[in-house]
């Protein structure tokens, strides 16, 4: 007999403030050729085959908006909840976990957490299922590219302190994916340890459990849209579909 494959639960994160975007409007409510940023993320887990459920996590004052002008109007049946997150991206995973252990059955805490940010809208199915593929041998992947650029790491005074080999650099992209109870208990013990010096779910993975985190290709379109020009390149990316 066939085994059923396991659950995947995705947190799309839409908390951020986007104060680099400079204007009044949250970056993942800017139009990008007629809908929100976050509607395409969305879109892209709603589609999938992949995806049973999302939690979309965003500000406390967003959460009415969210729900009627997002969920609702654009009929994204797999949004579970919109609940609020925290002052910093880690926190908002947190609370987004610990609202879905809260409610999850026993099936889907067996099975996959993929964690995304809102303001990467051209993720697609060609990159879920890559990093469902990993995640199902390696039990923790992120999805990234290889840096095409240089990269030099400097000391506390601005001097080049190394310089790393380029073919071993990536730059690391969401989702990011991996086991949910795995990822429950790396976050579970950040809390404990009172650290904030985390920048991605991969670095929580690796500083508070064994496990290796795989890296996995995504796709340089899979950009984080932060500044004015991303937007730009955003929407000639649209255009170009």
């Amino acid at each position: 007999m066939r085994r059923a494959r396991k659950k995947c639960t995705a947190i799309i994160l839409a908390a951020g403030q986007g104060k680099r975007m400079g204007g009044k409007v949250q970056k993942q409510y800017l139009e990008l050729l007629g809908h929100p940023i976050l509607y395409y993320s969305l879109a892209a887990f709603q589609d999938s085959p992949l995806i049973d459920s999302m939690l979309l996590v965003t500000g406390a004052a967003e959460i009415p908006y969210v729900q009627q002008e997002i969920v609702e109007k654009y009929h994204f049946s797999k949004v579970r909840a919109v609940v609020e997150g925290g002052a910093e991206r880690f926190a908002s995973v947190w609370k987004g976990l610990q609202a879905l252990e809260n409610e999850m059955t026993e099936e889907e805490k067996d099975g996959y957490v993929f964690i995304h940010d809102g303001v990467r809208p051209f993720v697609h199915e060609e990159i879920l299922s890559r990093a469902f593929d990993a995640v199902k041998q390696y039990h923790a992947c992120v999805v990234g590219m290889p840096s095409k650029d240089t990269v030099k790491l400097a000391d506390e005074e601005g001097f080049v302190a190394v310089t790393p080999a380029r073919s071993l650099v990536w730059s690391i992209q969401t989702p990011q994916v991996f086991d949910f109870r795995l990822a429950y208990q790396a976050y579970a013990q950040l809390e404990r340890s009172g650290r904030s010096d985390v920048t991605d779910d991969a670095m929580i993975v690796e500083a508070f459990t064994e496990t290796k985190v795989r890296l996995v290709e995504g796709s340089y379109e899979n950009i984080k849209i932060t500044t004015p020009e991303d937007l730009k390149i955003a929407e000639a990316f649209l255009k170009r579909r």
